[in-house]
């Protein structure tokens, strides 16, 4: 019997502290606010707790997706973390969340293709899923705790980031769930976006001690308009021939987008011909979250009665530092 991933369940983490645009205007001395919910649409965002880190938030999502399909850790045969914001260089964070959980069955390993992660892991737990009967449940995770690399004097960076879980968790099924997948990549943008010190091309050290998220440099604003378009329509055309996918963009009835900026995806949904209606944001109230945006949308847009019912076809499309995309389609 071909095996096929489906997703059975979301689940989300918001750390409980709220910064407004108003504290960020006051921390910079200078107005930021007007201009953010203009031109990207954040008027507040989350940050996690003195206490908690990257595991912290990867656990609770976790819990809470396990809670609704109505699993145990126990269950769980894989965790996949995607972070670029670990809790240690080395070992894994999730085996970190494993512990966390008590998973003790669950294979463990993180992804860090940057804000791209979770759409990446969530293909590599699809084909695990398809190629291998001992995988049964898979959890796909996004950690992202940025705000313990920041620079709160680097407006550029502090405006944006944000912390947050997202997390989804996989079971098999006869009929297609997952559908297909597209990577891609533009390698020579890899040190225009990131966390530079702390790894073996420059470690920390007294003279270089912080590890600060940064724009290096230039990268095309239009970077993401001009990628996901060709990279979702050729995620489309895998599909051709899995029972019952779409044909058309038209027939995709939800779209999940990276979750930097509102105006890149209106801009994205008119583009490929698509209403509003099917797509859903949260940077507005949470900020950015990185690779635990998208899940993170998807749980709140369910929530909400807005998010994808029984038999819809859902693309999800991200794109991060490195500059790495994935797209991926889903039947729910």
């Amino acid at each position: 019997m071909t095996r096929y991933a489906r997703i059975l369940s979301t689940g989300r983490y918001i750390p409980e502290r709220v910064m407004t645009n108003a504290e960020l205007d006051a921390l910079l001395g200078e107005p930021v606010s007007d201009w953010l919910v203009e031109n990207v649409g954040i008027r507040e965002r989350r940050l996690m707790a003195p206490e908690q880190t990257t595991s912290d938030l990867c656990v609770a999502a976790a819990q809470d997706a396990l809670r609704k399909a109505g699993l145990s850790p126990a269950d769980l045969d894989l965790i996949i973390v995607a972070t670029d914001t670990p809790d240690y260089l080395s070992p894994a964070t999730a085996s970190v969340v494993q512990a966390g959980l008590g998973a003790p069955r669950a294979g463990t390993f993180d992804v860090n293709c940057a804000c791209a992660g979770w759409v990446t892991g969530l293909d590599i737990a699809a084909k695990y899923m398809a190629s291998d009967a001992d995988y049964r449940h898979v959890l796909v995770v996004g950690g992202y705790g940025m705000s313990r690399f920041i620079n709160w004097k680097d407006k550029k960076t502090c405006t944006l980031f944000a912390d947050g879980g997202g997390a989804v968790v996989l079971g098999v099924g006869d009929q297609p769930g997952f559908a297909a997948s597209k990577l891609l990549a533009v390698g020579e943008y890899h040190d225009a976006l990131g966390i530079y010190t702390g790894g073996a091309k420059r470690p920390a050290s007294p003279e270089q001690p912080h590890q600060h998220v940064e724009f290096v440099r230039k990268f095309p604003k239009t970077f993401n308009s001009e990628h996901w378009p060709p990279l979702i329509r050729a995620t489309l055309e895998k599909a051709q021939g899995v029972p019952g996918a779409p044909q058309t963009l038209d027939g995709i009835d939800r779209f999940y987008f990276t979750q930097l900026n509102l105006r890149t995806i209106e801009l994205m949904m008119d583009a490929l011909g698509q209403p509003m209606a099917k797509t859903h944001w949260i940077m507005d109230k949470w900020g950015y979250t990185g690779s635990a945006c998208i899940p993170m949308a998807l749980d709140d847009a369910l929530e909400q009665g807005r998010g994808p019912r029984p038999g819809e076809w859902v693309m999800f499309c991200a794109s991060g530092g490195g500059m790495a995309m994935a797209a991926s389609l889903w039947r729910w």
